[in-house]
């Protein structure tokens, strides 16, 4: 089967019923947890940004805490492992403040995290990537907005 373009389905969904259209999304739902997650964002939580916020720094303290400190390799498994669940976050978002507060608080959390990630080159290279692209994210918005974050930037980079 080959996938039609987002023109194509488009143009098709607009010669949909209502009823048709949400007979689609609950069966398209129904498929995988990231379509019924970016469903209930959609729904739900985009119209209150700071609460959406804040339920995923909560989500992100509880992964924090689980960490198995046994090892670096576990402790890297599980860094990645929050870091592609606050990715996904970010993409049901779309903005860039989203972005940019929750990748902050990431670093946050791994800068002050106990054992220090200063002895693991890997750890201390993720650390540095988000950093580089919380800057490059910055840069792309308003003044004052720049301003706040790149107080806070410092703060990390210290």
């Amino acid at each position: 089967m080959k996938t039609s373009t987002i023109k194509q389905l488009k143009d098709e969904l607009k010669h949909r019923s209502q009823n048709e259209l949400l007979e689609l999304c609950l069966h398209l739902s129904r498929f995988k947890k990231e379509n019924k997650e970016l469903l209930t964002y959609l729904l739900f939580e985009s119209s209150n940004e700071e609460g959406y916020i804040e339920g995923i720094k909560l989500e992100i303290d509880e992964q924090f805490e689980n960490i198995n400190k046994k090892s670096y390799y576990f402790i890297r498994k599980s860094v990645r492992k929050i870091l592609k669940d606050i990715k996904k976050y970010i993409r049901y978002s779309k903005k860039k403040e989203t972005e940019v507060e929750l990748l902050l608080y990431f670093c946050k959390k791994l800068k002050n995290f106990s054992p220090s990630i200063k002895k693991s080159v890997r750890l201390q290279n993720i650390y540095n990537r988000q950093i580089l692209l919380i800057k490059k994210i910055v840069a792309t918005l308003h003044e004052d907005l720049q301003y706040d974050y790149e107080l806070e930037l410092n703060v990390l980079e210290m």
